[in-house]
């Protein structure tokens, strides 16, 4: 097309910049004829005009990247890679083979701590152990022996058996102490077991369940083999020797036990979640963005009939969303308010919501993150929240709860900056009409959780609320890496999560500290103005 104000050579770079889906940005007609050369990336012998644009076309006095992206003139440079990983393909079923009995390339025998308090002493070789160890000419016994094995939790021994034997391999998996073979046991014992099967690559498996295990440690099991063997190479250009474990069958061996099938049956389902969770927010941030998280939640609703409402800026601007459009306003990624809705078939008895804090990228605002112990590389990781919370729906989507009616909330967005990103010593107000000053612009999520935990009291009507959310790297400190932080003003809530925590393995931590964040109360509608610095600390 004809382009006024530049000569012929400016008008075909534009056209090659416009055209190019390789080049860095895109830039539409439109602006690329307003824009002058300087505007596209021309060299210097190429004459160049400054931009000129009507005031009232023009959100700012110029255009820049930001501006030109949310007008849809930019698009991110990734490639072409699944946003997916692939499922663990084995299948877990029960068996009422004898161990000694059993053919295959891998046979895994818990073995018990010996009593007593002599820490030195050697794991005892007994029981099913023992029939297998006769039939095995002695290899238990001479494992534990030049092993020293004493069956504490998380230790491991493994030996080839010769050809005569109809197991190629047999490891032994220390199961801790007999008399507190609980959940958390369980947890570590299928660690170990995942850990086995990826380092031997067996395609065929079996795990001799240890006495005293019950539907509910063969559900504990099974989710954490299945989540042990998770694999990512998504993102590698060359796949080479990291492939996933060729597993294909794992037999559970165990006389008839009540409730198993149904545990193994729900927990593929519950794993499916988790899957979900850890590949948003294990992909980088100009692969997950707001859009992509609102895409996936559309896909979960399509494929477990939940109902998915996605709001779009200017829905959440005429609700009055101040707070969290304010974290939103200085990126180029458009916010997505994101909200699933699970509605059993009967009575709806409880109405439940859970909400995950979804900044897909934190670079702080303009209290940058900056220094040492900033972690601004990790900043994918700040949708953590709602990772969780997306996988959360997809597992209530698969396993269909019969009572409770459970919405699902993600107010998704970028924290960044530019010459449209929140200032610190702003005043923005919330979609409840209070006013919160901010004075750190990285103390942005609470202010989206802000607008989000309104949304789900005064919108959604829910009488229980949970919000997820990496919010501060302060509970890394107080709690280590592995503990996330609790916080409820309720007993009642307190107790049944606690109950939650300690029947699926969840390592949590109880902070009793009071201050004035909005998120250790379960209602925030009647609260005074907040300061977005309260906790005393950055997120």
């Amino acid at each position: 097309p004809q382009t006024s104000g530049m000569n012929a050579r400016a008008g075909i770079l534009a056209l090659v910049m416009i055209a190019a889906p390789s080049m860095a940005f895109r830039m539409p007609v439109s602006h690329a004829r307003m824009a002058g050369a300087r505007m596209i990336g021309a060299t210097k012998s190429l004459p160049t005009m400054p931009l000129r644009l009507p005031r009232a076309a023009a959100r700012h006095t110029s255009y820049g990247l930001t501006s030109l992206r949310a007008m849809g003139g930019v698009a991110p440079m990734i490639g072409k890679h699944e946003l997916r990983t692939e499922a663990p393909k084995v299948q877990i079923s029960m068996d009422k083979t004898a161990p000694e009995e059993w053919e295959g390339d891998l046979l895994v025998m818990p073995i018990f701590a010996p009593e007593g308090d002599d820490k030195e002493a050697l794991a005892v070789v007994d029981g099913v152990a023992k029939t297998l160890d006769e039939k095995s000419d002695g290899a238990v016994t001479e494992m534990v022996e030049i092993n020293e094995f004493k069956g504490k939790e998380g230790s491991s021994a493994i030996v080839r058996l010769p050809k005569s034997s109809s197991v190629r391999k047999l490891s032994l998996v220390g199961a801790g102490n007999a008399t507190k073979f609980g959940t958390d046991a369980a947890i570590k014992l299928a660690n170990s077991l995942a850990g086995t099967i990826k380092a031997e690559k067996a395609k065929k498996a079996a795990l001799v369940l240890p006495a005293g295990a019950d539907a509910d440690a063969v559900k504990a099991i099974a989710q954490t083999l299945l989540v042990g063997l998770y694999h990512d190479a998504r993102f590698k250009s060359e796949a080479g020797d990291n492939k996933p474990a060729p597993i294909e069958t794992l037999h559970l061996l165990s006389s008839p036990m009540e409730g198993a099938e149904a545990a193994l049956e729900e927990a593929p389902k519950i794993v499916e979640g988790v899957r979900l969770a850890k590949d948003l927010v294990s992909a980088p941030a100009n692969y997950i963005t707001p859009t992509k998280l609102a895409e996936a939640a559309e896909q979960i609703a399509k494929e477990h009939g939940l109902e998915c409402k996605i709001l779009e800026r200017e829905e959440c601007e005429k609700m009055g969303m101040g707070a969290y459009l304010a974290v939103s306003q200085g990126a180029c990624e458009p916010p997505k308010f994101i909200h699933l809705t699970y509605k059993p078939k009967g009575e709806v008895k409880k109405k439940v919501a859970v909400i995950g804090k979804g900044l897909t990228f934190d670079s702080g605002g303009y209290n940058l993150k900056a220094g040492p112990g900033s972690m601004i590389e990790m900043m994918k990781f700040d949708m953590g929240g709602s990772a969780a919370t997306l996988g959360a729906a997809k597992a209530v989507g698969a396993l269909q709860p019969d009572g409770v009616e459970a919405h699902f909330i993600v107010a998704s967005c970028e924290n960044m900056v530019s010459a449209e990103a929140m200032r610190p010593g702003d005043i923005l107000t919330a979609s409840n009409g209070k006013t919160i000053e901010v004075i750190n612009t990285d103390a942005e999520g609470r202010l989206t959780l802000a607008d989000a935990l309104i949304y789900a009291e005064e919108t959604v009507g829910a009488e229980e609320i949970v919000d997820i959310a990496t919010l501060t790297g302060a509970m890394i400190v107080a709690l280590g890496p592995l503990y996330a932080g609790f916080w409820t003003s309720d007993d009642e809530m307190t107790e049944s999560l606690k109950e939650s925590f300690k029947t699926t393995g969840e390592k949590v931590g109880s902070c009793f500290i009071r201050c004035g964040s909005m998120l250790r109360h379960r209602r925030i509608t009647g609260h005074s103005a907040a300061r977005t610095e309260c906790c005393a600390v950055s997120e």
